[in-house]
């Protein structure tokens, strides 16, 4: 162990541990730009770029940066000398003279790191003139904007998209001026191969990396007469944005998000686990019908459209796996505009369907061209979580004082296996609670299958059907999928059915969710929230959904039907031309 003393206190700390990690013991907090711990995934990104954390240690000419400074046997440093931070502030100076000052205007006001410190450290002039560096901005894809211009360099992108997800599209180009985190040579995010998972949204510091919005499309559509506009909610957006207005993490707002949107002017809010305890139905058999034919197994599910763009990307040999399911989302605004508009006397194209997701990827899917029914678009337009609670702010509506409202009828009935979609493993055991009874034939008395349950990066749990013994596994981060594709590819691992979600943790960690700094606890605390739904629930499992069934009796005929297939699933965007 090592003694050390900070600000003059002692503190003993394992060897290895740097100024900043061993400062934290003591509450003594040190401010930070690139240093990011991403204690749930085991990953810190300490490039020491930023040096605002840099402390004074006696003994030591320089300041050391201490993010990345292991401590020694009776170190003294002091993290708040007058040395400290003037350094602090003509440094917060220098970044200020090579960034623009659109802060009024920008994506990120408020929730930008650069913006704060600037506040708390008083820097609210630029003192240092010259060249500044140049970049144009990135709009080419539906889903994700990138500013080069509002980069700070911090490399936080860097490791969430090539050391946590393994995607590996964006990289450092460049020296001085010139540096630029990009896609390979330069190219527009279009022709990359990013994801969309969104994660390096996420942990961004500034305006750089930000979602494409929609809230402009969304307000002019509630105010066209002409058009009856329908929402859809994830989720997982019931356990996450009554952040947004200052409520405890983890607090479940489904009946006040109700209300607010219907406050808004929404002609129908409908809920999305409605449309998962359909994709239940239809992967499910699926499920049944591959296994027990024993082909094209593992059985990857489908609702995660991050994963599957990972998937088309670096495993295109395995693209005969996943589910043929459309997403949850993209199902129930083939049902809106078919079904539902058939029943309500609305024609299709007279319809605007919203889908509020926790995802970004989302967005770049209901753009897709082959996500629509008679060449009329599925979903519309898709907003965010923070760009919801933004238009309930801009409407004058605070959620905390919203009255409970239900979701509205034929589509807002779900159950609570429907709700457990927005985490990691929830879509497996979904699916597992209906394709145990459909195959027994015996009722499920426990229906929590905990082992799939959790932060932990890879899940897996064996299920007895009528004698068959399956192999499941439930996997998030798409690093965590890397691996475990690697091993059914090379036949190391024989696994029947792999949940796979793009982002950490699953939809409640989603690119479009509020931002968050104490990352594992809110996580945690958004699955807590998500769980406490489904154990509250009456109905739990999908095929006991009545609106489900009444929906196939009137509807579809069965689960797997013609009609189904034609409506329900999907071939994807695969390029055959990239296998």
């Amino acid at each position: 162990m090592i003694n050390l003393i900070i600000d003059n206190k002692p503190v003993t700390v394992e060897e290895g541990t740097t100024i900043l990690e061993a400062a934290k013991q003591i509450n003594i907090k040190i401010p930070a730009l690139c240093y990011m711990d991403l204690g749930e995934l085991k990953m810190v990104n300490k490039v020491s770029s930023c040096r605002i954390c840099s402390v004074e240690v006696e003994g030591r000419r320089n300041l050391a940066p201490s993010c990345s400074t292991p401590v020694a046997e009776g170190m003294k440093i002091h993290t708040n000398s007058k040395r400290v931070l003037f350094a602090r502030r003509k440094l917060l100076e220098l970044m200020l003279s090579n960034h623009p000052f659109d802060c009024l205007t920008c994506n990120k006001s408020t929730d930008c790191d650069l913006q704060t410190l600037a506040v708390q450290f008083g820097v609210n002039a630029k003192h240092f003139k010259g060249v500044r560096s140049s970049f144009p901005v990135d709009t080419s894809s539906q889903a994700l904007r990138r500013d080069p211009e509002k980069c700070i360099m911090c490399r936080r992108c860097e490791t969430m998209c090539n050391e946590v997800q393994t995607v590996g599209a964006i990289t450092a180009f460049g020296r001085g001026f010139n540096t630029v985190v990009a896609p390979a040579e330069m190219q527009p995010l279009v022709n990359s191969n990013c994801v969309y998972c969104g994660q390096c949204v996420t942990v961004c510091p500034t305006g750089a990396l930000t979602a494409v919005g929609y809230m402009k499309e969304t307000w002019d559509a509630l105010f066209d007469p002409s058009k009856k506009v329908v929402v859809q909610v994830a989720p997982a957006i019931r356990a996450a944005i009554g952040e947004e207005f200052g409520m405890p993490d983890g607090t479940a707002v489904t009946g006040k998000l109700v209300a607010a949107l219907h406050q808004l002017g929404f002609d129908a809010v409908f809920d999305t686990t409605f449309a998962a305890d359909l994709t239940i139905m239809e992967e499910g058999k699926e499920i049944i019908e591959r296994i027990q034919k024993n082909e094209n197994l593992p059985i990857l599910t489908s609702c995660c459209p991050g994963w599957i763009n990972f998937l088309e990307f670096h495993f295109p040999q395995l693209k005969y796996m996943p589910s043929t399911s459309k997403s949850p989302h993209q199902m129930m605004g083939t049902v809106v505009k078919t079904y539902y508009a058939e029943k309500i006397g609305v024609k299709p194209e007279d319809m605007v369907v919203i889908s509020v997701m926790p995802c970004i990827a989302k967005k770049y899917e209901a753009a897709q061209p082959n996500l629509e029914t008679n060449g009329i678009r599925d979903v519309d337009y898709v907003i965010t979580t923070r760009e919801l609670a933004k238009m309930f702010k801009e409407a004058g509506i605070d959620l905390k004082d919203m009255p409970d409202e239900e979701f509205d009828n034929p589509l807002g009935e779900s159950t609570g296996a429907g709700v457990i979609f927005g985490s990691s493993g929830g879509v497996l055991e979904a699916a597992l609670r209906t394709v145990y009874e459909v195959v027994t034939g015996n009722k499920l008395e426990n229906i929590d299958f905990a082992a799939v349950r959790g932060l932990a990066g890879v899940k897996e749990a064996f299920i007895d059907l009528n004698g068959r013994i399956i192999r499941v596994a439930a996997t998030s981060g798409l690093g965590n999928a890397r691996k475990i594709l690697e091993k059914v590819e090379d036949g190391s691992i024989k696994y029947d059915v792999i949940e796979i979600m793009a982002c950490p943790g699953g939809c409640v960690n989603g690119g479009g969710q509020p931002f968050c700094h104490d990352r594992q606890e809110k996580i945690e605390a958004r699955m807590r929230a998500i769980y406490e739904i489904d154990h509250t629930t009456k109905v739990r499992k999908s095929h006991e959904n009545a609106s489900v069934q009444k929906l196939y009796d009137e509807f579809f005929g069965e689960p797997g039907s013609e009609k189904a297939h034609q409506l329900l699933h999907t071939d994807y965007w695969f390029d055959d031309s990239k296998a």
